[in-house]
């Protein structure tokens, strides 16, 4: 099969993101200039430079109480950080009850009775049992080609690592917690197996 993307695949459903996949969840926390403080799943994410360390996250759409974008894009760009928390297989109810509609002024810490924690480099909540977060800062927004589509590019300042992901010689252990990532149509996966392939010398 072959097909052009400006006519579409003539499948019932769009395979375009099943093909990208599978793709890292960004659990998105927080607080606008209001005070009022959010939570939500993005899953166009992913890390894109080691020093210093930055993340590209991608927002489609936008909601009905919002000029532009949702939530988490309008809080970023009034206030300049965010959270980035990582879900494991144990939250994937939660994280996905958090990508509801919910109003603006409505958090999903709140409405979730999930237990939230401050941030300690920037003014902004975080999931207070992620297996690890990281405190951002936006460098950059970028609107994207086609309504609806927006980019922040953002630096890393300061990362949490919950203790017990943490291995007995310092490795962050993803098996520890299963790390939640997207598929295509409305798939998930855990990461349930780690294998290791060193890099080949010619």
């Amino acid at each position: 099969m072959f097909y052009l993307t400006r006519d579409g695949s003539g499948l019932p459903r769009d395979p375009f993101s099943a093909i990208v996949s599978p793709r890292p969840i960004a659990w998105i926390s927080t607080r606008g200039s209001s005070g009022a403080t959010n939570l939500a799943p993005y899953s166009f994410f992913n890390a894109v430079a080691y020093t210093p360390p930055q993340v590209i996250v991608s927002s489609i759409g936008g909601k009905s109480d919002r000029d532009k974008g949702k939530d988490s894009y309008s809080h970023i760009l009034e206030t300049g950080v965010f959270c980035i928390n990582i879900a494991g297989l144990a939250d994937r109810d939660a994280l996905n009850a958090s990508s509801a509609p919910y109003a603006a002024d409505q958090s999903e810490f709140e409405v979730l009775g999930l237990p939230m924690a401050e941030c300690e480099t920037i003014d902004c909540p975080r999931l207070a049992h992620a297996p690890a977060s990281m405190e951002c800062r936006l460098t950059q927004p970028i609107d994207l080609e086609g309504e609806g589509n927006l980019m922040i590019l953002a630096r890393v300042e300061a990362i949490h690592l919950r203790d017990d992901c943490l291995t007995e010689d310092g490795r962050f252990d993803v098996l520890s917690y299963a790390p939640l990532s997207r598929l295509g149509y409305q798939d998930f996966a855990a990461i349930e197996t780690v294998f290791q392939m060193r890099r080949p010398k010619l």
